[in-house]
């Protein structure tokens, strides 16, 4: 038996969950109240209370959670929303979804976010908002951003799913700006198992929140009911809001464990420039590294990177890619999309990695990780 056949499996990633949260799980089941309800609310003010009072619903995801923000915004047929190409589909789908039209603007090389020095020049009369994305965890420049927003007069839905845990000047991502979504699907920082909430500025908009949340439907006294307008079924349930409970408290020291790995990886990868890695940014103050991801050099490279990926496998080691482009999928070439547009969130694609990267790591994991990473690449430079 080779020395990896005897190592246990590490995952790209893995949550971390509780013996309390699980026995907290196993008294909402036999409460009877599994769906929406007292923990629900709950976890909103729990997320409230993180996010300094700003009014949160939960839902039962992190995409809704913008849809819904594009809704309560007014943003529709003809009108235009400005995002990343290099993101998780979902994030420019929500603005298909409501039928507006997404405007890619491609990326910053270094911290594959969306390239804000390019973005007035992508802004139209139709444009009515910015979507972008904190990939990784690592935030867009918000200072940055709401400058250009307030110059243009347009709305922000920051795509935060990543981000929990983030932070901005001191100020934690979520306690500011205008919306902000947050999922916590279980590859995230911290899990509802599937879910997201959304972060408001008014009551108001908090009240179109929760009707878009269940079928558009308003509730009065007793028995009165009216529906005005058109909502989904988005709720989530107290059994995942119980799940979001426990994990909570945790997120502090969560954070701070994926920035000592990601430290740790940035240490050993640096004694190693044989590999002839992009690094993001060594940021240990406002990302949270949700993810842990490497550039491979294609130009120095014999083989495709799913070799790569095939052979850490091979030693019981878990990689993702995040992301392919969105403008090359098909769905966005017949909109007229096509190679070519936006280069630097081509190549981030075809090349970037991504690696095991969690709390129940230790750096032994993180030092294997680079040993075997380092032997593959060696392997097939040119």
């Amino acid at each position: 038996m080779s020395d990896n056949a005897a190592l246990p499996r590490l995952p790209m990633t893995r949550p971390s969950i509780d013996e309390a949260t699980i026995a907290g799980v196993v008294e909402v089941l036999r409460s009877g109240w599994i769906t929406s309800g007292p923990k629900v609310s709950e976890f909103q003010n729990a997320l409230s209370q993180l996010f300094g009072g700003r009014p949160v619903r939960a839902f039962n995801s992190g995409t809704c959670t913008m849809e819904i923000a594009l809704r309560i915004a007014g943003i529709g047929a003809g009108d235009e929303v400005i995002t990343t190409p290099l993101s998780w589909v979902a994030t420019s789908n929500v603005i298909l979804e409501v039928g507006a039209t997404p405007v890619f603007v491609d990326i910053d090389p270094v911290t594959r976010n969306i390239d804000l020095q390019r973005v007035e020049a992508a802004i139209t009369p139709r444009t009515k908002a910015i979507l972008p994305v904190d990939l990784a965890g690592l935030p867009v420049d918000r200072d940055v951003l709401y400058a250009l927003a307030t110059k243009h007069r347009l709305r922000v839905i920051e795509d935060a799913a990543q981000s929990i845990g983030s932070s901005w000047n001191g100020k934690l991502i979520g306690s500011t700006g205008d919306f902000v979504s947050f999922s916590f699907h279980p590859n995230k920082n911290i899990t509802t198992i599937e879910g997201g909430c959304l972060v408001m500025n008014t009551d108001a908009e908090a009240k179109l929140a929760e009707q878009y949340r269940l079928q558009g439907v308003q509730r009065s006294g007793y028995d009165g009911m009216e529906v005005d307008v058109l909502g989904g079924k988005f709720n989530l349930t107290d059994v995942a809001a119980r799940v979001g409970l426990g994990q909570l408290p945790h997120l502090q020291t969560f954070t701070a464990q994926r920035r000592e790995l990601a430290r740790c990886y940035h240490e050993l990868l640096s004694a190693q420039p044989d590999l002839q890695l992009g690094l993001p940014p060594a940021d240990f103050t406002h990302s949270n590294w949700h993810m842990f991801q490497v550039v491979l050099p294609e130009q120095r490279l014999s083989v495709p990177r799913a070799t790569i990926m095939a052979e850490l496998d091979a030693a019981g080691i878990g990689t993702g890619v995040h992301y392919p482009p969105i403008h090359l999928f098909a769905l966005y070439q017949r909109l007229g999309f096509r190679a070519g547009q936006f280069p630097l969130a081509e190549y981030a694609g075809r090349n970037i990695l991504t690696l095991p990267l969690f709390v129940g790591m230790t750096p032994a994991d993180v030092a294997r990780v680079v040993d075997q990473l380092g032997r593959s690449l060696r392997s097939h430079l040119a």
